[in-house]
């Protein structure tokens, strides 16, 4: 009974190596109508191939994987562009597969405006169609000869429209508005442009020659305002949106002050 009780733990302790004697390769994205190829090489051993199975969402594929190279072709599985897809690729641990060209399964930035607006209450609106995967769209105002981010919006990422709005703080005068999305090319996309005249009245500032600090005003009224500081180096020292700035800490010397939609220069004493 002890000789047959040893056996069988040998026995199972060798299913348990042979069990975990296996790698997995998951890819996760979106199908963009594309399909994955997998460079397949021979098994450490030499004996078969490397790939034992591949499963996309859980289900085993038909894809002839016995092979030193094949395609997973998503065609066969009936997904929609956009739809989510997890790929687990099973092969044995002592060689690799590789796959050759994971980033058909990343988001891309597909999205094409079908409108495009600011409202009377500063609501910045725009409608999409054609996304294939979830990017961020990133909002950008033009001001001080420049495209400036104010505010990112999650994307949906699904190819039927959707409309997507963000807050805006409009400067004095004309602005123009537009959105971008970066995928993994790095590469950007760039919308159209949507122009909203403000009424907010001419924004000046004040002092010039600064000891502790800096006011932004309509007239004599204090206002709000999106501003960045620099000093004659080109270094940015301060920026954010107020309607006066802590001075106090600047070494003395010239600066270059971007506010509202103008650019100006201010001495610190």
């Amino acid at each position: 009974m002890k000789m047959k009780k040893i056996l069988f733990v040998i026995f199972g302790m060798t299913i348990s190596t042979l069990a975990s004697a296996v790698g997995v390769i998951v890819l996760e994205g979106n199908y963009q109508g594309k399909n994955l190829y997998i460079q397949n090489p021979f098994a450490g051993s030499g004996v078969g191939f490397c790939v034992q199975d591949v499963r996309v969402n859980g289900n085993v594929t038909t894809d002839e994987v016995a092979s030193s190279a094949f395609e997973i072709d998503f065609r066969n599985l009936q997904l929609k562009i956009g739809d989510k897809v997890e790929v687990k690729i099973t092969h044995k641990d002592d060689c690799k597969p590789k796959v050759l060209n994971p980033e058909v399964l990343k988001p891309k930035s597909t999205y094409e405006i079908v409108t495009m607006s600011v409202e009377k209450d500063l609501t910045f609106k725009w409608t999409t169609k054609g996304e294939t995967g979830k990017l961020t769209y990133v909002i950008e105002q033009y001001r001080w000869n420049k495209w400036v981010k104010v505010g990112e919006v999650e994307g949906n990422g699904t190819p039927t429209e959707n409309t997507y709005s963000f807050k805006v703080v409009p400067h004095s005068g004309k602005n123009q508005y537009r959105v971008k999305q970066v995928d993994y090319t790095g590469q950007p996309k760039v919308s159209k442009t949507a122009d909203y005249v403000s009424t907010v009245g001419e924004v000046t500032f004040s002092p010039a020659k600064v000891s502790k600090e800096i006011g932004f005003f309509v007239g004599s009224t204090p206002i709000e305002t999106m501003f960045e500081i620099y000093d004659q180096y080109g270094n940015i020292v301060k920026k954010g949106f107020a309607s006066s700035v802590d001075a106090s800490n600047l070494p003395k010397g010239a600066y270059y002050l971007n506010y509202d939609n103008k650019m100006g220069e201010f001495i610190k004493k």
